[in-house]
């Protein structure tokens, strides 16, 4: 019964998802999306497999994801593939993550078709990962095409709190005392602080594994941003799932207001 189900899907869904793109209206693409990678470890259980296949699994999928992602003119992607929480895990199961995002940014890195932008507190991180992450955006640098932000030893807090030390201190430097910067402040003066500055906020959130929750992804950039969430676990999410949430995004009417 399954194998008679998979072939009716591997028949009807190329069918679907193609007239899914073709009733996307252009005009209503989103620029920047954000993508929650959640549920690699309860997909590993799930299959009676190791937490690092499930992690390998994940990235896997990164790749395909990316190619949906130009497919439909997405121009900024932002994957949160480690949290600064996510630090505190057990070291042997730190080690694995880390070999895992370190293997997936190299293949990145060699595709040469994406220009990688590591995003987060990489001084958190052991040298080797936080020297691959630069060495990946060195090599992807004039690449012209999709920009792809690392998010690696990223939280949302951590960064806006960089975000306005790195103000403080560019003031200070300007010889401004504590006063004048307190006066004049804005919410555009902290922007161009943060990791992704220079960048379009993100269109659309995209979380899978069907929890409903930012927990501390792109906080400050998301404040308008319309959110997705996905019950597949991220290595079982499809390029029907990813055109599911692009129609979603494309038919509402969006509010910048509360």
């Amino acid at each position: 019964m399954a194998s008679w189900k998979d072939a009716v899907r591997r028949v009807l869904y190329p069918a679907y998802e193609a007239r899914v793109v073709r009733h996307l209206p252009n005009e209503r693409i989103p620029h920047h999306v954000g993508v929650m990678l959640d549920g690699n470890r309860r997909w590993a259980k799930a299959v009676g497999a190791d937490t690092a296949h499930g992690y390998r699994a994940g990235a896997d999928n990164i790749e395909p994801l990316l190619g949906w992602c130009e497919e439909v003119g997405v121009k900024v992607v932002t994957l949160w593939l480690l949290s600064t929480d996510n630090l505190n895990r057990p070291s042997e199961q730190l080690t694995g993550l880390l070999s895992v995002i370190e293997n997936a940014v190299d293949s990145l890195a060699a595709a040469h078709r994406w220009r990688l932008n590591p995003v987060g507190a990489l001084d958190l991180l052991p040298a080797t990962t936080s020297e691959r992450l630069k060495a990946a955006a060195d090599a992807t640098r004039d690449i012209d095409g999709l920009l792809v932000n690392i998010a690696v030893g990223y939280g949302g807090r951590r960064e806006i709190a960089d975000a306005v030390r790195a103000l403080l201190l560019e003031q200070a430097g300007e010889g401004r005392s504590l006063e004048q910067v307190a006066e004049t402040i804005s919410a555009e003066d902290i922007s161009e602080h943060l990791y992704t500055k220079g960048q379009p906020d993100p269109d659309l959130v995209i979380r899978t594994s069907g929890e409903q929750r930012l927990g501390g992804f792109l906080l400050w950039q998301s404040a308008h941003s319309e959110f997705y969430f996905c019950e597949a676990l991220w290595p079982d999410f499809r390029r029907v799932d990813f055109l599911r949430a692009i129609r979603a995004y494309a038919e509402r009417e969006r509010r910048f207001g509360a």
